[in-house]
């Protein structure tokens, strides 16, 4: 009876070591705020990153997904408030999404922009420090077809304009709540607003026409829109969203209005929503499978 009771119980410790290894193998993994020394800023930029189930565990590599940042927020906005985690394993595991990296940059609130004067060129780092180096960190595929450019409020300008500017790089490009902004909303924009927004990167104090500079333009989606070459800009998929009662859905319309005229082919959505996590995090699923039509054949 003893030496039964001695099996069992070593039976029963080493199911459990099983269960145990078998539920830690190959779960996704969040890494919050690691960070790398830019010489474009002379500063360390902060970034979080989402591993998929089993990244661990292979020699594969992942499509990727550069994930940004509303104003005032930092790389960890969508781990804490959007539920990135949560959100991407279920589709994964339900067979909506293939297992992807997501890449999530601070922005520094400072719009995904070169500052008009140069003395922080937020936007070069970004495409000549930050994709490099997270692309060489990880297992990730580097052609265009793989990486793709999502986000909300100033991330989701941020990735329209990214996405657009630099057609080369990027395959596809989810954008919610987009600050989107048509030349006369800029005019008419209140002078502390437009000192605390778009006077991070185009200079501020300039009132009225002032403020509709080379540099404005030069990274202005409705401007890029207007007048980039048609072909590259199809050369892009583009989805983009925006709440009925969100107070940036003029841009978001207008931006809809203007790629319809030019022939840029998009899906543009409009839903029962306001400027909110709620809203974001029901737009992030759809945004991300939009994104990876182009991982999968």
């Amino acid at each position: 009876m003893k030496k039964t009771l001695t099996l069992s119980r070593f039976s029963f410790i080493l199911l459990c070591f099983l269960l145990a290894g078998s539920l830690s193998f190959g779960q996704s993994k969040v890494m919050e705020s690691l960070s790398f020394n830019s010489k474009i800023l002379n500063t360390d930029i902060r970034y979080s990153v989402y591993l998929p189930d089993g990244y661990d565990h292979s020699e594969r590599l992942y499509p990727v997904v550069y994930l940004l940042n509303g104003f005032t927020g930092d790389e960890r906005d969508w781990i804490q408030f959007g539920d990135v985690q949560r959100l991407v394993d279920h589709e994964v595991e339900a067979g909506n999404l293939p297992p992807m990296i997501i890449i999530m940059p601070d922005g520094d609130d400072r719009l995904y922009m070169n500052k008009a004067d140069g003395s922080y060129n937020y936007q070069d780092m970004f495409m000549e420090e930050l994709i490099p180096t997270v692309e060489n960190a990880y297992r990730i595929r580097k052609e265009k077809q793989f990486r793709g450019i999502s986000g909300l409020s100033m991330g989701g300008h941020g990735s329209l304009l990214l996405g657009i500017k630099y057609h080369n790089m990027f395959g596809a490009i989810a954008a919610y709540s987009s600050a989107v902004v048509t030349e006369e909303d800029l005019l008419q924009t209140e002078q502390r607003s437009y000192n605390n927004y778009w006077g991070r990167s185009i200079g501020r104090g300039l009132k009225g026409s002032e403020r509709l500079t080379e540099h404005f333009h030069a990274n202005s989606v409705m401007s890029i829109v207007k007048t980039k070459n048609v072909d590259d800009l199809n050369s892009v998929r583009v989805y983009f969203d925006c709440g009925d009662d969100d107070f940036l859905a003029i841009g978001n319309a207008s931006l809809h209005i203007a790629m319809t005229r030019r022939g840029v082919n998009h899906e543009y959505r409009v839903r029962d929503g306001v400027h909110d996590w709620k809203f974001w995090r029901e737009s992030l699923p759809t945004g991300l499978k939009f994104i990876a039509r182009n991982f999968t054949r």
